[in-house]
């Protein structure tokens, strides 16, 4: 509305910055519909990024044992929400304060402030994933709690203005990525139970 204001006031250069911020704010904010596969044993990714990290041999947050972590990076560019990787059960939601390191960093899924989800699914895995704020990223949101039943590509929350969300992916599974590749939040494969 207030863009509008400035373009009928005539003033251009508070009309070209607000046309800019508002453009901005739709492409943050959008969520666009996905086709979420259906097949058995698919883990999805729960966002839109770039893979930054994939390390076998992590201890899986909440429950102990070991996994693979795979660590997506979202850039202020990439579609913000996050989706659900696979139908199951949330058996705990912990959320912790934490420093604002940039995203991107190793130390990042440590220090940083942070919201963990874990879920178990019907075959009785036990899946963690990691909403991590950023830099930038002073905002986790989280729509779910314990208890509650999800299905996969199903929304939980969003990291607002550039983040990362970690996913801890049980030994067993096959891991479909790897570094430096894009995924897209509930479309991407990242693992299959095998």
């Amino acid at each position: 509305m207030i863009t509008v204001i400035f373009g009928f006031w005539g003033k251009i250069y508070l009309f070209v910055t607000f046309l800019l911020l508002t453009l901005f704010g739709l492409s943050f904010f959008r969520n666009p519909s996905r086709q979420i596969p259906d097949d058995e044993g698919l883990i999805l990714s729960p966002a839109d990024g770039r893979i930054v990290i994939v390390e076998k041999g992590v201890e899986i947050p909440l429950v102990g044992g070991k996994a693979t972590k795979v660590s997506i990076f979202m850039s202020l560019f990439n579609v913000h929400v996050n989706r659900v990787p696979t139908r199951g059960r949330v058996e705990d939601v912990r959320y912790q304060r934490g420093r604002f390191l940039p995203a991107n960093r190793g130390e990042a899924s440590r220090q940083n402030e942070q919201n963990t989800l874990l879920l178990r699914n019907a075959e009785g895995v036990k899946l963690a994933f990691v909403q991590v704020a950023g830099i930038v990223a002073r905002r986790i949101v989280c729509y779910v709690g314990r208890g509650d039943r999800l299905q996969r590509g199903e929304i939980f929350g969003a990291i607002l203005f550039g983040s990362r969300l970690d996913v801890y992916l049980p030994q067993e599974l096959e891991v479909t990525v790897r570094r430096g590749e894009r995924v897209k939040g509930g479309q991407s494969v990242l693992g299959v139970i095998t």
